[in-house]
């Protein structure tokens, strides 16, 4: 087959909007859109919003944020069910006619009753046909007054099976599955039809979904197949579990995915770690996006469940903000700064997030480390200043500022000479300079390199305050 007969990629992220977009939708958004990049293919965003009573705007537009935020720009969509339910009317339409679906009056109590008798003999609990039409059978009357479902005249007769992109083969005997209910008494399509429609019509080539959607997939293979429709391929990712082995849900560390926005994760540091839950490439832990593009197959995918780790997650993401550019580092810290009250103008920004990227993990760290030149002067306590501030370190202080007065230039290497001449001339350690010249000079005890502090400061400001010690 030549290359302009194979059919192009088309993979699709669909959540419902009945809440924000955690960290496994994320993971399952990035798949499926890293599959379609790789193939240059076409990545398409589809919002399932059926569920009336949970489903709302604000849910909707997490789910955008969260796609922006971490750069999966969608190729078409984002669709909406709500938007396509003459789409779904008609289609159920042709297959009331067809005859692969039909009318069913059984209420729900009477179903359910069907599910008891079914557990009293040992079978399985399912809906037992009462109105499945088959030649010769004679259907009860209908009641009256009653509304009645739209069923799946689901095979009876031999498996469903397919080859699972991860897991491998998987096959359901179609006598142990439902004739499912496709539309509602009111008309209204349900989730798993909804699905065979959207993926039909939109020519979705591979489905990348959570392993908890195994179990529809037998029932959405045997609708497309009876609308005449192409299969898909289909792979199942395992779950992700917490640190400690749980399952994550809402109540146990899946928070929203621009949770993480807010506490000063980066969105490149967030992809190559939610890749890396449940896809490898070898050994390698840090990657690019462009890098996961060219590597993301399936056949690396895991068929095991994959567990969150915060401690990775810091570790990637302290490596991503070493990397960053430190003007581009300081874009990203400013408005971080300003919400903690400071003012990100008033020293060289870049400067100072290149003096602290190394210890930060992320950007809230950043910020609040930068507040020690961004924020208001706060002088040492008495209890600091009486510990290091006294006749013998005032004398070192004084000795320092005479020598810094006479700098040519303020630079960090210029500063860094007058200590190394100052330690030099009264042959102390730089202790004795040091933890002092912090004090009088930041209200600390503890900051980066004193030189690189000092600069940063500012020569004014710095001979200011050890004068006023």
């Amino acid at each position: 087959m030549t290359s302009a007969q194979t059919p192009v990629v088309r993979t699709r992220f669909a959540p419902s909007p009945t809440g924000y977009l955690h960290l496994g939708g994320a993971r399952t958004a990035l798949f499926s859109w890293a599959y379609a990049r790789h193939h240059q293919g076409v990545f398409v965003l589809r919002i399932e919003d059926t569920d009336l009573e949970r489903s709302t705007p604000e849910a909707v537009q997490a789910i955008l944020d969260s796609m922006q935020w971490l750069e999966m720009q969608p190729d078409e969509g984002p669709y909406y069910q709500m938007q396509r339910m003459d789409r779904y009317r008609e289609v159920v339409a042709q297959m009331l006619a067809a005859g692969t679906a039909y009318h069913c009056y059984s209420s729900p109590e009477e179903v359910e009753a069907m599910r008891e008798r079914a557990r009293a003999r040992g079978a399985k609990p399912r809906y037992d046909g009462t109105w499945r039409p088959e030649p010769g059978k004679v259907l009860p009357p209908i009641p009256e007054g009653r509304k009645p479902v739209v069923r799946f005249k689901n095979p009876q007769e031999g498996a469903t099976g397919w080859n699972d992109l991860i897991k491998g083969p998987i096959s359901f005997d179609n006598a142990e599955l439902d004739d499912l209910i496709i539309a509602r008494p009111d008309g209204t399509p349900t989730y798993n039809f909804c699905v065979v429609v959207d993926d039909w019509d939109m020519r979705i080539t591979h489905v990348l979904r959570g392993d908890d959607h195994v179990n529809n997939t037998p029932r959405q293979i045997n609708i497309l197949r009876a609308l005449g429709a192409e299969l898909p391929q289909y792979g199942h990712v395992p779950m992700i579990l917490g640190p400690d082995g749980e399952k994550l849900s809402k109540r146990h560390g899946a928070v929203n995915v621009m949770e993480y926005d807010r506490e000063g994760y980066l969105p490149e540091a967030m992809m190559n770690y939610l890749a890396r839950l449940g896809w490898s490439h070898g050994n390698d832990e840090l990657f690019s996006r462009e890098q996961l593009i060219e590597w993301f197959d399936t056949r690396h995918l895991s068929k095991s469940a994959a567990q969150w780790d915060p401690k990775k997650l810091n570790w990637v993401n302290a490596h991503y903000i070493r990397q960053m550019p430190d003007a581009q580092l300081a874009e990203r810290v400013a408005p971080r700064i300003a919400a903690l009250g400071g003012d990100p103008a008033a020293i060289d920004l870049a400067a100072a997030m290149g003096l602290l990227k190394e210890r930060a993990e992320t950007l809230n760290q950043l910020a609040e480390a930068a507040m020690l030149f961004c924020g208001p002067y706060q002088p040492a306590d008495e209890a600091l200043r009486a510990q290091h501030l006294d006749e013998a370190a005032r004398a070192v202080l004084q000795d320092f500022a005479q020598r810094a007065a006479a700098l040519p230039v303020w630079t960090t290497e210029a500063i860094s000479g007058v200590v190394h001449d100052v330690l030099e001339a009264r042959g102390i350690k730089m202790p004795k300079l040091g933890i002092p010249l912090r004090v009088a000079v930041t209200g600390r005890k503890q900051t980066p390199a004193v030189d690189a502090v000092l600069a940063l400061i500012g020569r004014e400001t710095v001979l200011r305050r050890l004068a006023e010690i």
